[in-house]
């Protein structure tokens, strides 16, 4: 009888042992390495239309590696790049991938780890594939020019005001449930009345949406279907142009895995930071341009440092 007692307490201890090392083997694996890491994210409309490739959306977003803590920072497509005389949102048309990542990371005087450019119409299937997002619509809103898909050549029988390549879209403040036909008008209407007529609060509503899918997928019912995470998966990866290696998606999973439970801080650059100076053709090509209050990014980098 002593024997067999012996014997259970023995296997008892060697079970406790084996989980135990199952456990600091799985907090080693989980554990990312110091340090931050820098996405660039990019926005483009898709399509087969004259300006498909623009970058209607440009969003920075880092993350400290190990607490999750992550910021998104918006810059608006208007900003100038006098190297390549042209506006932000049309580097990447112009230039490509690592030409945009180099104007980006002059700004703010950070590396960009990787990128990712995705077509809006990918946003649309994600809202649908997790069943509706909550967005919280700050202000109320209405856009009278919200351009409809095809229509953008149309002669509209001789009308001057093209008004058959638009269609009103309206926004009511507070919570809302919306299916991805929904969100992609609200994250892309450029025309509304009132402040929200801005690219400021446009690129605000495009980080709410962002918050919204995020705070949707780390829910129960899809972080933890195996299922439902794979079918998203391969939705994304399907549908996105990155420039991160595969060897590199396991130091991601560890990295995104902290940011769910994580302090989210949005930002964007504004007028406190850039201003819009005259026309002129010799130094703008008489474009509406925004260039830095400052003369140079230094007080950009300040901002940002400080946002860390």
């Amino acid at each position: 009888m002593r024997s067999n007692w012996r014997k259970t307490i023995f296997w008892i201890g060697v079970s406790f042992l084996f989980l135990g090392l199952i456990t600091l083997g799985l907090s080693f694996w989980l554990q990312p390495k110091p340090g931050r890491t820098n996405f660039l994210v990019l926005g483009i409309s898709g399509g087969n239309h004259s300006g498909s490739d623009l970058t209607d959306s440009l969003i920075f977003l880092s993350t400290e590696n190990q607490t999750g803590q992550t910021l998104l920072l918006s810059l608006p497509r208007d900003i100038w790049i006098a190297p390549l005389r042209t506006k932000l949102n049309s580097v990447y048309h112009y230039q490509g991938l690592e030409a945009t990542k180099k104007s980006v990371s002059e700004i703010l005087g950070q590396k960009i780890d990787h990128s990712l450019v995705i077509d809006f119409n990918l946003f649309t299937k994600i809202v649908d594939d997790l069943g509706g997002v909550k967005v919280n619509v700050e202000r109320t809103f209405d856009d009278f020019k919200y351009p409809l898909p095809g229509k953008e050549n149309d002669l509209c029988n001789g009308d001057k005001e093209y008004k058959c390549r638009y269609e009103q879209v309206h926004f009511e403040a507070g919570q809302k449930i919306m299916d991805g036909a929904t969100a992609l008008k609200y994250v892309r209407s450029r025309n509304a009345e009132g402040d929200e007529g801005t690219d400021f609060a446009r690129s605000q509503r495009q980080q709410r949406l962002v918050v919204a899918i995020k705070e949707k997928i780390f829910t129960p019912s899809i972080i933890l279907n195996p299922k439902r995470m794979i079918g998203l998966w391969r939705l994304v990866m399907a549908n996105i142009k990155t420039d991160i290696p595969q060897n590199k998606y396991d130091d991601l999973l560890k990295i995104a895995l902290r940011m769910k439970k994580s302090n989210l801080k949005m930002a964007s650059l504004n007028g406190n930071f850039l201003v819009n100076p005259p026309t002129n053709k010799q130094k703008y090509d008489n474009q509406w341009v925004l260039v830095p209050k400052a003369g140079d990014w230094s007080e950009v980098q300040k901002y940002l440092q400080s946002l860390f």
